[in-house]
């Protein structure tokens, strides 16, 4: 009876180990699978790779592509470049803070798509257009400034600039979207099509923001 009681109590006492080993086994798993959910470890490396990947994606070759994919960023590269002239002749010169922010992020917005756009047209093995190039096409259907209105613009200050700016942007915008549908429907890039949906989509709720600027005034 003796012998037995004594077996039972090894046998309990190894049973007791083995499950508390599984127990402690269990817990470090779950303890590893918290770093990569509660600590954002998984998570984070998951969101790290995929900015890298969007961030590649963005300036990567565009692949197939036709004419239409070809006039769409030999046309806007010098429209951007006007733009961007545009927004910097806020600083120093604008009054309301919403013109100077707005400015601002026109500028942050189209410097990088214009070196993305150079960047496909070398890759295409196209010519990228040269700074100070004029657009015909864009300026024909009114939506680059004139070398007078860039000059009103750059002497205006204060309301007068404010004003000026927003009426010359929203049509510069408009040639801009305008530029880009036609991209939408006829380019072939799957890359250039799809930039040029950002520019529809973000240059339209840029209209309609410098509407309601003016309609302040």
């Amino acid at each position: 009876m003796i012998c037995k009681r004594s077996l039972v109590r090894r046998t309990a006492a190894v049973t007791a180990a083995g499950a508390a080993a599984l127990v402690l086994a269990a817990c470090g798993g779950d303890g590893a699978g918290s770093s990569g959910h509660d600590g954002h470890g998984a998570g984070a490396s998951s969101a790290s790779a995929s900015a890298s990947a969007s961030a590649s994606s963005a300036t990567a070759a565009p692949g197939k592509h036709n004419a239409a994919d070809v006039a769409f960023a030999q046309g806007m590269i010098p429209h951007h470049r006007q733009a961007v002239e545009m927004a910097e002749l806020a600083a120093g010169r604008a009054r309301s803070a919403e013109v100077s922010e707005l400015a601002a992020a026109i500028k942050k917005a189209q410097g990088p798509e214009i070196r993305t756009l150079s960047g496909w047209l070398t890759s295409w093995g196209e010519d990228v257009p040269a700074e100070g190039g004029m657009d015909h096409s864009a300026h024909d259907m009114g939506s680059m400034m004139t070398d007078e209105e860039m000059t009103g613009l750059e002497n205006a200050s204060g309301k007068a600039f404010d004003t000026a700016f927003l009426k010359l942007m929203i049509k510069h915008h408009e040639g801009a979207v305008t530029m880009a549908k036609t991209e939408q429907a006829d380019g072939a890039s799957v890359a250039a099509v799809r930039l040029a949906g950002r520019i529809v989509t973000a240059q339209s709720t840029e209209i309609d923001r410098m509407n309601t600027l003016l309609g302040k005034d």
